[in-house]
Parts: C-alpha cells; sequence; structure tokens
C-alpha cells in the first residue's frame, strides 16, 4: 500500500468541484485547465484507491465515499488556513481579511451600529460579509469559508464555539386598529396562535416564534401563508392578514416607519432569542474573535441606553 497522502491542491479540487458539479466550472473558480482538475482528481483517487467521482458527458456524481471524503477535505482546509493564520502571528488582532457571516433577521438591524464602531477601532480590518439563512452559514464556518458567524439561539450549534452577546426580546406587532394593540402591553397566553404570520422554513426566527407563543398549529386560518422576508411579513400585517412577533432589534431600527403597525412589549414571561458569535474551535482567530464579540457587546450596551425610557413607545 502506497504512503503517499492527498495533497491540499488535490482535496481543493476535489471540494471546489462538489460545489460547481461542473468541471468546466471549477476549472474556472480555481484558475486551472479543465485536464489540470480532471489529472488532479484522478491523482487523488489513486492515492486513496477508491473512486470519488462518476463521470460522463452530461454529469458528475459523487460516489458515497467521494461525498464523505468531501466533508473531510473542508475540515482539512479549514484547519491548515489556521494553520497559516497563526504562522503569521496574532500579534495584530482584527488585521486584513475577516469573513463574517450574518442572518438575515440581524444584519440590517445590528451592523449599522457596528460597522461604524469597528473601521473606527480597527482601520486595518478588511471585512467581508455574507447574509444567508442560519444553517447554511454554520456549514460554512465549519467548512473554512466564512471566519464567524452572527446568529440567534437557540440553534443547534454542535461542536462550534459559542459566545452568547446579549438578550433580544420579542414585541407583539399588529395593526394599530387591531383589539391588543390598544393596551400598553401584552401578555403572551393573549395571543392566538392561529392568527400569528411566520416567515418561512428555513428561518430560525420561524421557530423561535412558534417557541414564543407554545403552538405548532400557527397560521392555520391563513391557508398556509408564509414570508419570505421580513419586509414582506409586515407588508401582510400591514394588511390585516395576521399578527406577528418581532424581536426588539428590528422595532428600534424603525421597521415599522411608514406602517400602519404598532408594536406592544409583553407584560412578563418575555419571549426572547439571544444573539450569538460562533466560530470553528481550531480556528487561529481567538483573540479577534473575544475582540470582536466584546464590541458588539458594548455597541448594543450603549444604544440601550440611548433608547426612549418608556417601553410602550415604538
Amino acid at each position: 500500500m502506497s504512503n503517499a497522502l492527498p495533497s491540499l491542491r488535490q482535496l481543493r479540487y476535489l471540494v471546489t468541484l462538489s460545489e460547481t458539479l461542473n468541471f468546466r466550472r471549477a476549472a474556472e473558480q480555481l484558475f486551472v485547465t479543465q485536464s489540470t482538475l480532471s489529472a488532479g482528481i484522478k491523482e487523488l483517487e489513486n492515492v486513496l484507491g477508491v473512486v470519488l467521482v462518476e463521470r460522463d458527458k452530461r454529469n458528475v456524481r459523487f460516489t458515497p465515499m467521494g461525498t464523505e471524503a468531501v466533508e473531510r477535505a473542508r475540515t482539512m482546509l479549514a484547519q491548515a488556513e489556521d494553520l497559516v493564520r497563526v504562522a503569521k502571528g496574532s500579534h495584530m488582532p482584527l488585521t486584513g481579511l475577516l469573513r463574517l457571516g450574518v442572518i438575515p433577521t440581524i444584519a440590517p438591524f445590528l451592523l449599522p451600529r457596528v460597522l461604524p464602531a469597528l473601521r473606527q477601532a480597527y482601520p486595518d480590518l478588511q471585512l467581508y460579509l455574507r447574509e444567508d439563512l442560519t444553517e447554511r452559514l454554520l456549514e460554512q464556518v465549519r467548512s473554512g469559508i466564512l471566519d464567524f458567524a452572527l446568529i440567534a439561539l437557540p440553534y443547534d450549534t454542535g461542536e462550534l464555539t459559542v459566545k452568547e452577546l446579549f438578550k433580544d426580546e420579542f414585541w407583539f406587532v399588529a395593526r394599530q386598529d387591531d383589539s391588543l394593540a390598544r393596551a400598553k402591553e401584552v401578555a403572551v397566553r393573549e395571543v392566538d396562535p392561529a392568527r400569528v404570520l411566520l416567515l418561512e422554513d428555513g428561518h430560525c426566527l420561524r421557530e423561535h416564534t412558534i417557541e414564543a407563543c407554545g403552538a405548532r398549529r400557527m397560521s392555520s386560518r391563513h391557508g398556509g401563508l408564509e414570508a419570505t422576508s421580513l419586509f414582506t411579513l409586515l407588508q401582510m400585517v400591514d394588511n390585516g392578514m395576521g399578527v406577528t412577533l418581532l424581536p426588539e432589534m428590528v422595532i428600534k431600527a424603525g421597521a415599522l416607519t411608514g406602517t400602519r403597525l404598532t408594536a406592544r412589549p409583553f407584560s412578563h414571561r418575555i419571549p426572547a432569542r439571544r444573539i450569538a458569535l460562533v466560530m470553528r474551535r481550531s480556528s487561529a482567530l481567538q483573540t479577534d474573535f473575544g475582540l470582536l464579540a466584546d464590541l458588539i457587546i458594548a455597541q448594543h450596551a450603549a444604544s440601550t441606553r440611548t433608547r426612549t425610557a418608556s417601553r410602550s413607545k415604538s
């Protein structure tokens, strides 16, 4: 048996091919020829002694062993990148390129407060942002495509390192002429789950809202209507199709401006999500992780102190 080991180049070829399922597109992304890519994949198969990719003129299919090899290759590539970062030195934190993923129900409401402070404190930082759903962001962190991700808990983060930043309470949102909107505060038990509109599957805010209301029969009166984005959700509520629950972060960012909607805080047993920063345990950016977390916490605390004292105003 050969003692040869796969090279990082071969692993990169394999991962890129798995993402494109097309030799031509993969070769273009890697800046190599198709023949070079094909030869690299073949060399990897020879080293491992197994077939990873089934090829024909139209399709590229990964064998079961090929699928497993891709997942292991992603991990190995991420660890290799971490090693390079360690070797370059970590004495200058938050400099150079940092790749941050953020979920859609956080990005437009938190980042406008955080980014100016981040640029001022760390002017040599080059921040790459990617907005996506939680599941995809966590997978990209695991594979090394992203360094960190800003998400909302509860969510199964598996083996990733998690730093909880702050609590984000939910508010009741309805049209101003809704009976519950006339009160200064709303009890969770008063909200009929069947009236509550949700985001579509894949958004963690959907599950957080369901958990907050303690029911799985929500939206049953709406024929399965679900929103693809927060903007669409607000339009549906503004048009009298139901009510919803929104995080305080969204409310305080002015999301209801220009609508007929009003927000009311919950009176007790207040439901909330927890904003968190996550990274790989093997990441070389431990110091950067802590500094970014501290900055976000500080900016949130500062914005909270400057808000209107009365919770009843929105």
